[in-house]
């Protein structure tokens, strides 16, 4: 399985609470509605980062991790009409897509073991 990881950061003109709100309750749910989606994305994860005192401040306002069998799923996902005519067009709303950054890989979990669960 492929992962598909996007370093984000928000549009200007929207504070980190307005973002965060915008990306989990709009954004997540519309990517979530459409059919490809379910037929080809395998696990989709919006993270948001936290300031912690002692700990570097972040440099991007979300990590959006996205999980293909397949680069041909991806492709296909991604050219699919709903995500160019529903998903994609939402974007730019609260996404800076001049400066995204993304990183493709092969996860391997080492341990998924929560203690005490």
């Amino acid at each position: 399985m492929l992962k598909f990881t996007f370093l984000i950061r928000k549009v200007e003109e929207m504070t980190k609470e307005e973002f965060v709100n915008y990306h989990r309750n709009n954004h997540a749910p519309l990517f979530m509605s459409i059919p490809e989606t379910k037929k080809y994305v395998k696990k989709y994860v919006v993270s948001h980062p936290v300031e912690i005192n002692g700990f570097p401040a972040p440099q991007y306002d979300s990590i959006t991790d996205i999980y293909f069998s397949s680069v041909e799923d991806f492709n296909i996902f991604f050219a699919s009409e709903n995500y160019r005519m529903k998903v994609h067009p939402d974007e730019p709303k609260f996404i800076n897509l001049n400066d995204v950054v993304m990183l493709v890989s092969d996860e391997k979990i080492v341990e998924d073991n929560i203690i005490g669960s």
